[in-house]
């Protein structure tokens, strides 16, 4: 909130140079902001009294864009990258799915690893398990199983990190 819109019987004024100007009305203060050709922003309303600063608010706007923006450049967004297994899959193949793991990990990606079923696959689910744990095990040197191998419908799921 700027100038007018502020309402609060009191609040606790800020400096145009950050200095303490004590508490005091909303309207005196926005006097004081006037003379001053600057704006009255409100940038703590949960304080009690609120915080208002005398500041020139374009300028301002402009500080908290720029800062924003230079947080989100900084973050990495980590994606879920995933590679489909089927039961009857022969070990080059695995072999393959592996390499292709191991790149999406080493660019610091998230690996869900899914081992379908289908038809009469469905009653042998449990003996599958051994192919998510070799995979994860041809991994071990540079991943970790962020969460561990459990069924969801037709398939069986596990997620794999990098190492710190």
């Amino acid at each position: 909130m700027i100038n007018e819109q502020i309402r609060d019987k009191e609040v606790r004024l800020i400096g145009e140079n950050g200095e303490q100007l004590g508490i005091m009305s909303a309207r005196e203060a926005f006097h004081i902001a006037q003379e001053a050709e600057l704006d009255l922003v409100k940038i703590a309303p949960t304080a009690k009294p609120p915080v208002c600063k005398i500041i020139d608010y374009g300028k301002y706007r402009y500080e908290l864009a720029r800062k924003e923006k230079e947080a989100r450049k900084k973050q990495k967004v980590i994606e879920i990258k995933e590679v489909r297994l089927s039961p009857n899959i022969d070990t080059n193949d695995l072999n393959t799915k592996v390499g292709a793991a191991r790149k999406f990990l080493e660019k610091g990606d998230k690996v869900k690893v899914t081992l379908r079923f289908r038809g009469r696959e469905m009653a042998h689910m449990s003996k599958s398990k051994y192919i998510l744990d070799d995979f994860a095990e041809s991994l071990s040197d540079i991943a970790v199983v962020d969460k561990p191998s459990k069924v969801e419908g037709r398939s069986m799921v596990m997620f794999l990190t990098a190492k710190r």
